[in-house]
């Protein structure tokens, strides 16, 4: 019986008791080959003698193969070969088969190797003994007895252990229960990350010691009863039931509390979020937090994210705040969407904040809605706006409602800005015109509302009209582009200016003409290869002066002098100023370019202003420019070599000899968790300071380098490394921020220490020390609030000492 004989052959060494026999066409052409002879046949094929694959065969067009996969699909799955293999094997076709030495069993992704195996097929059951290892999708067992059926995935292990590829924990056990492809339960188990070293008497850093542990590779979560957290001999009191991640997939459950004992504003406080995954697309954290000084606070947040919308919605509830005498609450709605139909786009959006009084922003710094990530409403300007969008073709409108809570400080108050009650605007922009021209009318409507009292000025309702038409000339070496510009303004007024006038108009033309030069050549410098250019720019405006000075400003600013704003036809944002000008930008940028890669590695750029006339047209309060030439913009950008980054921007009065306003910044970084950041603020009579900010080994001190681990995995355990960020006040001689801390990474565990003094308000700092000490893997135990989330925010380019970049692959452990 040939085709019994190879379906149970080692075809490396054939058994004894088969009789040897040469390949024939019998094997190739013999009908209705079972489901696992035809694996063994194709196996066989394989890695048979050169002679016999020698054969002429018709060339065939690649195609994906689904072995690759990084899943199998149950379907495909019920549809594959099993294969095994060993130095002797005796059975039947079809029936069951005995393998002795090396043994091997393979389907899809399982792989079973002991020093015995038997398989009975009609069972799909396989039974190995000694030396046992099973690979299922990455994950390993290990132990001395396997009962399993492999289709189905039921059996068992005896002296089981078992190491996971996605959080690489492992453990040992006495059993482990196989209940299906997902799902399974070891008994007296253990659990870590720590990773084993040849040493014989190892132990690991941390562990869990459990009676069972119920895991689920679907859901990638682990459900351990009777748990006990071990961590450098010290011992948890027993947890009747402990849930911990298999990989970094999201899952429902109680998330590692946050004990702050050190709190200047609200007192020792504990925090104890608990997560709800609801749906893929959906989920919520609702955080208790008791505040010693206060009372008990309730926060909550719900996210959602579907596939024309996502938003989320957070509240939180303090009843009887202690300290207050009152109830104190909060609320944040965002929502954004497009619905798209034959009318148009319709979009909706929400930006909602609210909190209950003017001392919310004081009282809860930095830490009041802890786990609901809603930092923003320790601001003291909370918007409340809603907007409805609609698009079609070349024409758009929105409808706007945006109502500012302005948080007053007695001490301190500011002037609110104005409602928007609410906010019309019509758009056309016709793309008929084709590349040559570029047009657009705006009209819109406005009704500004605030409190007299506070502004000093009447509310009104302001309508405009803004049409542009632009003509770009393009080339290679060069652009010119004319634009010419009306702007029509109307004002009504809910009372009197002064001088008695209840409305108000405008109509303003703008002419501007802008235009520039590129030149190019090759450059070598310092040994390396350049592009080099030399781009000149001039930029005309002119606007005839209109007096402006009985107009209230309801939404207008003056622009910041900077090379963005240089080349622009208004020197104010908003519509109740339109500058008179009748003035001359010239520029001059130079740029070194890789010429491989077109990357810049050297910008230097100058701007100044040539005015032909006076300025009249200012912001109340502010002094008109009569100067014909403006301050100098002097910047610099230098990108050498990847490790090293400067810029440097300065506004210079060649007037006073001297600069008005200085930015320097400075960045090292030579590698991964290595990075040096400084920079130097200057405006003159209103601040200077300094920033500096780090993260660096304290290892490289003596002269461990550590190794490259790749990104998100640290360099290596037993290393210290050093964070933090300063920001000096020259002027007021004294730190404004500072965050200084301390990370060890020790492989399975990293420990961090944090100190945060922020400044609050114009005298008031608020300060905390945050603890954590992460089990890798597994959870975070935080003192304090999350230090990570406060080094990512004030550290630039802070990274996580463990941050998965993409997931491990089951090809990454396969046998």
């Amino acid at each position: 019986m040939l085709l019994g004989a190879v379906s149970f052959v080692d075809v490396l060494s054939p058994p004894t008791n088969v009789p040897s026999r040469e390949p024939t066409a019998e094997l190739h052409c013999r009908p209705r080959l079972t489901h696992s002879a035809l694996a063994v046949a194709l196996l066989a094929w394989s890695l048979a003698p050169t002679a016999w694959a020698q054969e002429e065969t018709p060339a065939r067009p690649l195609r994906a193969s689904p072995l690759l996969q990084e899943k199998i699909a149950p379907e495909v799955r019920n549809q594959l070969p099993v294969f095994v293999r060993g130095d002797r094997i005796e059975g039947q076709a079809d029936v069951n088969a005995v393998v002795e030495g090396n043994a091997e069993l393979r389907r899809g992704d399982t792989v079973i190797r002991a020093d015995r195996l038997e398989y009975t097929v009609s069972d799909d059951l396989a039974q190995a003994r000694g030396h046992v290892r099973m690979n299922r999708a990455g994950n390993i067992y290990e132990g001395s007895e396997l009962n399993l059926r492999v289709e189905a995935f039921e059996g068992f292990f005896s002296d089981a252990r078992y190491r996971f590829l996605a959080t690489e924990g492992h453990g040992e056990s006495t059993r482990a229960d196989f209940i299906d492809a997902a799902r399974s339960v070891v008994h007296q188990a253990t659990y870590t990350t720590c990773q084993r070293d040849e040493t014989e008497s190892w132990q690991p850093d941390w562990m869990v010691r459990a009676e069972r542990i119920h895991l689920d590779t679907e859901e990638q979560v682990g459900v351990a009863e009777n748990a006990r957290l071990e961590f450098k001999g010290l011992s948890s009191p027993a947890i009747p039931r402990l849930s911990f991640p298999l990989s970094d997939k999201r899952k429902s459950g109680l998330l590692p509390p946050t004990l702050i004992p050190v709190d200047s504003v609200n007192g020792p406080t504990v925090a104890l979020p608990y997560y709800w995954n609801i749906a893929p697309n959906r989920d919520a954290t609702i955080t208790p937090m008791v505040m010693a000084r206060r009372g008990l606070n309730l926060g909550a947040e719900f996210r959602y994210l579907e596939p024309s919308y996502q938003g989320e919605i957070g509240a939180s509830y303090l009843p009887n705040d202690k300290l207050a005498s009152r109830n104190r609450w909060s609320y944040t709605v965002r929502h954004s969407g497009l619905i798209n139909s034959p009318l148009g786009g319709l979009g909706l959006g929400l930006n909602l904040n609210r909190v209950s009084d003017d001392d919310y922003w004081r009282d809860f710094p930095r830490m009041a809605l802890q786990g609901t990530g809603r930092s923003q409403l320790i601001q003291r300007l909370l918007p409340n706006d809603a907007s409805l969008n609609w698009s079609q073709g070349d024409i758009s409108m929105v409808a706007r409602t945006l109502r500012w809570q302005t948080l007053q400080d007695v001490t301190a108050p500011i002037v609110p800005p104005y409602d928007r009650l609410p906010q019309l605007t019509w758009r056309y922009a016709p793309s008929s015109l084709g590349s040559s021209f570029d047009a657009s009318v705006e009209v819109d409507t406005t009704r500004f509302h605030a409190d007299r009292l506070l502004t000093g000025q009447p509310n009104a309702q302001r309508s405009y009209t803004m049409a542009q038409l632009s003509r770009p000339f393009l080339a290679p070496w060069g652009f010119v582009t004319p634009r010419v510009q009306v702007h029509a303004t109307h004002y009504e007024f809910d009372g009197a200016l002064t001088n008695g006038a209840r409305t108000a108009s405008r109509v303003l033309p703008t002419f501007s003409l802008d235009s520039g030069l590129v030149f190019e050549r090759e450059a070598e410098y310092l040994g390396r290869a350049f592009t080099q250019t030399l781009e000149p720019r001039a930029f005309y405006t002119y606007t005839p002066y209109r007096d402006q000075r009985l107009l209230p400003v309801y939404d207008t600013a003056a622009n910041d002098f900077n090379f963005a704003t240089v080349f622009t036809e208004n020197a104010f944002t908003g519509n109740d100023r339109l500058a008179d000008n009748n003035l001359l930008t010239l520029g001059l940028t130079s740029r070194l370019l890789n010429p491989t890669t077109g990357a810049e590695v050297l910008r230097l750029g100058v701007a100044q202003r040539v005015r032909f006339s006076d300025q009249r047209v200012t912001l109340p309060g502010v002094a008109p420019l009569d100067e014909r030439l403006s301050d100098l913009l002097l910047g610099a950008a230098v990108n050498w070599t990847p490790q090293w980054a400067t810029e440097a921007t300065v506004q210079y009065n060649p007037k006073d000899h001297r600069s008005i306003r200085s930015t320097v910044g400075g960045r090292y970084s030579p590698g991964a968790y290595r990075t040096v950041s400084a920079a130097y603020r200057f405006q003159r009579d209103m601040s200077e300071q300094i920033d500096v900010g780090w993260q660096w080994p304290i290892n490289d001190l003596w002269g461990d380098k550590g190794r490259d681990l790749g990104p998100g995995r640290g360099q290596g355990g037993g290393r210290w490394y050093s964070v933090g960020r300063l920001n000096y006040s020259t002027m007021e001689r004294r730190l404004v921020d500072a965050v200084v801390g301390f990370e060890y990474d020790s492989c399975c565990w990293i420990g961090r220490v944090v100190l945060e003094r922020l400044q609050s308000g114009q005298t008031q700092t608020s300060t905390r020390l945050l603890l954590q000490l992460e089990f890798v893997g597994f959870t975070r135990l935080s003192l304090g609030s999350n230090p990570l989330s406060s080094l990512k925010q004030n550290i630039p380019r802070y990274q996580y000492l463990r941050e998965q970049v993409s997931p491990p692959s089951r090809f990454s452990q396969y046998d």
